[in-house]
């Protein structure tokens, strides 16, 4: 996905926007700033424990804009159905997709449905867009990071990926999951609204918080250090990736962020994460160490992820290689 990314579609259409590689495109219209994006949902089972495909299209679309810095205003939903899917479930979706909606305090305002012959399309797959607004001045972007900066996450990893493996009924699990689906959006305005103003930020969705340390160090060309004992793992979901023979650095989240902060913002910014409902774990688990090199001979000019181990040793993580798991998002 990476490499379709950056060969096809950024070689493709070369607008500064997407070439910032940020969650979202920040546009300068008049008399305002805006923060525009856009995704697709595709999740199976459809239902999981903590949430659904529902839920799951709102929370992603408002979580792309909150990295941005932005306050999600707007989002448009685009069904498309596979014949046969039953009434019931596809109302069960829809209510889900408002109650996301009020909860995370954005509008559908607009939206299109299309219909598939049986056997095209799984049942439903669902597009989002979402709209925001910025505040002037304010520039949350890889760009901004710079050597010294302190990594914070927002939370324990892993669940949404393991509660989604549970529903599937494979495996029975002793400890129930929950996916952490959530918006993060209040969150982030709230360390912006009290001046704690992170340089980055990115939600650690598809590839998990291994690749979004990969893409952050690669952007800002940097090389990131991680402490592997700050990154919470809990339990069941720990248990659930050994089971299936599963990194949790690389599993999917629909409810975490990491923040990239000045260190003298860095105490500020936990003490606002851990009074708030979503992210009440919040912590350090590691810092940009220095500047990758200039030299284009050097195996780490793109920017590096270092992980220094419980056992003190150091090991380079790297963007996440296939599919660890099929439909989780």
């Amino acid at each position: 996905m990476h490499q379709l990314i950056e060969r096809m579609f950024l070689a493709t259409f070369p607008h500064p926007a997407l070439a910032a590689r940020h969650d979202g495109a920040v546009l300068e219209v008049p008399g305002a700033r805006l923060a525009f994006t856009t995704d697709s949902y595709v999740v199976q089972p459809r239902f999981f424990p903590g949430g659904d495909i529902g839920s799951l299209a709102v929370y992603g679309t408002v979580n792309d804009l909150a990295m941005c810095g932005a306050r999600p205003l707007y989002l448009s939903l685009g069904l498309i159905l596979e014949e046969g899917l039953p009434m019931e479930e596809l109302w069960r979706v829809v209510q889900s997709i408002g109650q996301a909606a009020v909860r995370s305090g954005v509008e559908v305002v607009t939206g299109d449905t299309k219909v598939v012959e049986r056997g095209k399309g799984d049942g439903i797959f669902i597009n989002t867009a979402g709209v925001g607004s910025l505040r002037d001045g304010l520039d949350v972007n890889p760009s901004r990071i710079r050597p010294g900066d302190v990594l914070i996450l927002s939370g324990d990893i892993g669940r949404h990926g393991a509660a989604v493996m549970a529903a599937r009924g494979d495996v029975e699990f002793p400890d129930p999951i929950e996916s952490d689906c959530a918006p993060l959006s209040g969150a982030i305005l709230d360390l912006i609204g009290r001046g704690v103003v992170p340089h980055c930020l990115r939600d650690l969705t598809r590839g998990g918080l291994a690749t979004s340390l990969v893409e952050l160090a690669r952007s800002s060309s940097t090389t990131v250090e991680v402490d592997e004992d700050s990154v919470l793992v809990d339990a069941p979901v720990r248990d659930a990736c050994e089971l299936f023979g599963l990194d949790p650095l690389y599993v999917a989240n629909e409810g975490r962020f990491i923040a990239v902060f000045d260190p003298a913002d860095a105490d500020s910014a936990l003490e606002v994460l851990r009074q708030r409902a979503e992210t009440p774990r919040a912590t350090v688990i590691g810092h940009v160490r220095r500047n990758a090199p200039e030299n284009p001979d050097e195996a780490d000019q793109e920017g590096i992820v270092i992980m220094r181990t419980r056992y003190g040793t150091e090991r380079v993580i790297d963007m996440m290689s296939g599919e660890q798991l099929p439909r989780i998002c």
